[in-house]
């Protein structure tokens, strides 16, 4: 674990319960507990990122690799490639963002407005 006090280091050591979606050995995806769509998929990187303001290009970049990677895996596996889906990295108290662990929202299964929300 990165960060022993991180509510999602927390998740993926399996001291926190969650609903898997999908893993890889640079990421894990789980479903969010208070969805905002039909499909609402958290991915992660299983390495502790403070969030998208924070990533380091040399540094990060395998672990974002992986991120998107498994994210293109929800994608498909929740069926959302053909009609649409969203991509959203919420950044800092102002955005929602409540746990400082990089994640990267899928989101998905009905017609979206704009702006979100």
């Amino acid at each position: 674990m990165d960060d022993p006090d991180c509510l999602f280091c927390k998740i993926l050591a399996g001291t926190i319960p969650s609903t898997i979606v999908a893993e890889s050995e640079l990421a894990y995806a789980f479903r969010d507990v208070n969805p905002a769509m039909p499909s609402h998929v958290l991915v992660i990187p299983r390495r502790h990122i403070t969030d998208a303001g924070t990533i380091d290009a040399a540094a990060d970049s395998t672990d974002l690799a992986g991120v998107f990677a498994l994210a293109r895996q929800v994608v498909t596996e929740e069926g959302l490639d053909e009609r649409g889906y969203r991509l959203v990295f919420n950044v800092g108290r102002d955005s929602g963002n409540t746990v400082p662990h990089l994640h990267l929202h899928v989101l998905g299964g009905r017609t979206m407005g704009w702006p979100p929300g």
